[in-house]
């Protein structure tokens, strides 16, 4: 019988998008089950590879704008447009992979870019929004984004959908500028200076909307931008891989299928917290999961949440810099799920081969 494999990962953060792991899974895959039926199914969860993903589900097509980067340089960013819906990935405008390490610095990082890329979208006929607020380089509480002419009216106006697997609210010890901040280059006293920052904003934004934003889950996401997005715009927010494995198909796709991969770059006890390779969890239906990743530890953890199947992709003592080699890393992927499936003999009677 003919065994059908559905390889749904995310991107490898740094090193290959979604679309190349998945291609090297199913490599992988046919490698050892030359007859199986094999479903690539690349996944995101509002960060890296969202626009890409959710363009294609639904039908649509890139287009470009000129746009402030997180330090107001002009860059050509990309949107989707799909008849009257946009998606907005905000990392293309105010990404931290914009900026070189030098330049991260969330006390000077905007995101206006964002507030124009959504005018683009809205000049092309759209208004209804699903904005992927992951890998921002900054803490502005958007602030940046409030000061692009013209785009309070737009946000009143549209229908906006956040996507995201952070539940942080604006401010407060588990807020955008405590716990995200130092990640985007921030010392202890920038930390304090862009709490007292966030806490007058949330202040201005209850004055103007009504909306406190202050202890909203979600809010301190993208550096807060969630929160000006919930006050100005009246914005959902959900969860980023819900959405987008409603939208790509996810729960048909994988009807009758005997094994699902999925992984990221790096799986630990965080990954349980939203990301794709839990939300590939949460929906497979009781059809196992493997999960196949560059690195993984908290192993107890991901075992005991489900997975059938812990496979670190790097080889042990591969220094990371080698590991993080698109052309390395995608020969480990294809190797890791070749392997995996090999082991698999029994399971898939005998169906395995070289």
């Amino acid at each position: 019988m003919q065994k059908k494999i559905v390889i749904a990962p995310d991107s490898y953060k740094g090193c290959l998008p979604a679309r190349e792991v998945s291609a090297a899974m199913a490599a992988g895959v046919r490698a050892a089950l030359p007859g199986a039926e094999v479903v690539p199914l690349p996944l995101a969860d509002g960060g890296e590879g969202t626009l890409e993903i959710l363009t294609d589900a639904l039908g649509g097509e890139c287009r470009e704008a000129v746009v402030s980067d997180p330090l107001g340089r002009e860059i050509r960013a990309r949107y989707g447009v799909a008849g009257d819906r946009a998606v907005i990935e905000v990392a293309q405008a105010c990404g931290l992979g914009l900026l070189s390490p030098a330049e991260r610095n969330p006390l000077t990082a905007t995101t206006r870019g964002v507030g124009e890329l959504i005018l683009a979208a809205f000049r092309d006929g759209c208004r209804r929004y699903l904005i992927g607020l992951g890998g921002s380089a900054t803490c502005d509480g958007g602030a940046g984004m409030l000061s692009v002419p013209g785009i309070r009216q737009v946000l009143q106006e549209g229908e906006f959908e956040l996507l995201c697997d952070v539940r942080a609210p604006f401010i407060g010890p588990d807020g955008a500028a405590r716990v995200f901040a130092p990640q985007k280059g921030a010392s202890p006293a920038d930390v304090e200076l862009l709490e007292q920052r966030m806490t007058e904003l949330a202040g201005l934004f209850a004055r103007e909307t009504e909306t406190d934003v202050s202890a909203l889950p979600g809010a301190g996401a993208a550096g807060g931008l969630g929160g000006a997005l919930m006050a100005y715009a009246g914005a959902v927010m959900c969860s980023g891989v819900d959405k987008i494995i409603d939208l790509v198909g996810f729960d048909q796709a994988i009807q009758q299928a005997d094994l699902i991969l999925t992984g990221e770059g790096r799986s630990d006890a965080q990954t349980l917290l939203g990301k794709v390779p839990c939300g590939v969890l949460r929906r497979a239906a009781g059809i196992p999961v493997a999960l196949v990743s560059g690195a993984i530890t908290d192993a107890d953890a991901l075992r005991q949440a489900g997975f059938a199947e812990l496979v670190p992709v790097s080889p042990a003592g591969l220094p990371l810099q080698e590991a993080l080699k698109p052309e390395i890393a995608a020969i480990n992927i294809r190797q890791a799920a070749r392997m995996l499936l090999l082991s698999a003999e029994k399971r898939f009677a005998g169906q395995a081969g070289e």
